[in-house]
């Protein structure tokens, strides 16, 4: 229980961040966190003001089973299969939580107020699949906050672009380079311009990117640890705050240019960076480093509530911390390259891992339901 002392203080550091032009979204949802109202506190205490999802988070919130026991029930009497078992309880929490956020969407316009949905992790590398489960899920959540998720690969990207075109707002996911980031921001001018063409009104889309920080320092940081010399390990903890300032360095480039401008004049919205994986993986680390590090005005971070919690305690939020670092961030980056770890490897193992790990907790979930659906005598 966090007393009226205790909230006054730890809002503070989570107040400072917003004030400073961070969004801070919630990574995780649960039917329990909605039902119980525990949702709704976060956004009226701790300046939530929007929420994300991703296989994983539903894995462990309906692998569980606590608080779906009902709609199970229901499901299985229907003789539904897993897969639309799972995409309706998945969409039935994105609405709830959706409704719970609409206050904060009217507030600012829709710039904030959203929550995310990821497409099926299995489709990562098919266009057309992707397309049309972008349009599937923004019909079964129906709620004009809800974002969809498509993850950064090859096949990813001409995705971003036909959902933005066709007027549904984007969140894109698993991006780990550079050169990615900036073909990610490329898909959403061009789907801005095919909606614009298509008379879609710019002003009601929104997008953001969410470039990956955590795990770009585990496995540098792995590769730091095996080389062993002073130069090596004076450089750990430092390439992933690199790589996200570099990629902040990226955004304001590309919304400075005259394409950009072509289409702020039509009244489109920036495609925010979201800094995503920002809870800390080494106990080494101060675990509110991937958010004091990387504080910049229109970002978003979106963080596990043990991060949330660690901010709004002893977050220290101390203005800016990335515009005017791009030189370091640099020289970091070549740094790491001079000692023979290639930058280029790491991403690409990092965004086929980061697929990966998302069909595996996609496949466990299904397992999870399968079985809850079995146990109640129906062949799911």
């Amino acid at each position: 229980m966090i007393t009226v002392t205790e909230a006054t203080a730890s809002a503070g550091a989570l107040e400072r961040l917003s004030d400073e032009g961070v969004s801070i979204w919630l990574d995780d949802l649960s039917r329990r966190r909605i039902e119980s109202g525990d949702l709704a506190g976060l956004v009226a205490t701790r300046n939530v003001v929007g929420v994300t999802t991703n296989p994983s988070i539903f894995q462990a919130a309906i692998g569980s089973g606590a608080g779906y026991e009902e709609q199970l029930a229901d499901l299985a009497v229907r003789g539904v299969t897993v897969d639309e078992a799972v995409r309706m309880m998945t969409t039935a929490d994105v609405r709830a939580a959706a409704d719970v956020l609409r206050p904060v969407y009217e507030a600012t316009g829709g710039r904030d107020g959203r929550v995310s949905i990821e497409v099926d992790p299995r489709l990562a590398h098919d266009t057309r699949a992707t397309v049309a489960e972008a349009r599937q899920l923004a019909w079964l959540v129906d709620r004009p906050n809800v974002m969809i998720k498509i993850p950064a690969t090859k096949a990813g990207l001409p995705a971003i672009t036909e959902v933005i075109g066709a007027g549904i707002s984007v969140n894109v996911t698993l991006i780990f380079s550079l050169e990615r980031y900036r073909e990610v921001m490329d898909a959403y001018l061009a789907g801005l311009e095919r909606a614009r063409a298509a008379g879609f009104d710019l002003s009601g889309l929104h997008s953001v990117a969410s470039f990956f920080v955590s795990r770009v320092d585990s496995e540098i940081d792995k590769r730091l640890t095996l080389l062993g010399t002073d130069e090596a390990l004076a450089l750990k903890g430092r390439a992933a705050l690199a790589n996200a300032r570099l990629a902040y360095e990226a955004y304001e480039q590309v919304f400075a240019g005259p394409r950009w401008q072509a289409l702020e004049d039509a009244r489109a919205n920036r495609q925010r960076p979201l800094w995503a994986s920002t809870g800390v993986k080494d106990p080494a680390y101060k675990d509110t480093l991937y958010v004091d590090e990387l504080v910049a005005p229109g970002t978003v971070n979106t963080m596990p509530e043990a991060t949330l919690n660690a901010v709004a305690d002893h977050g220290d939020v101390q203005g800016d911390t990335v515009t005017g670092g791009y030189d370091g961030a640099r020289a970091d980056l070549a740094a790491v390259e001079r000692l023979g770890i290639a930058y280029d490897e790491v991403v690409r193992q990092l965004e086929d891992e980061g697929v990966a790990k998302f069909e595996v907790a996609w496949q466990d979930l299904l397992d999870a339901v399968t079985k809850s659906l079995n146990s109640k005598g129906v062949d799911a």
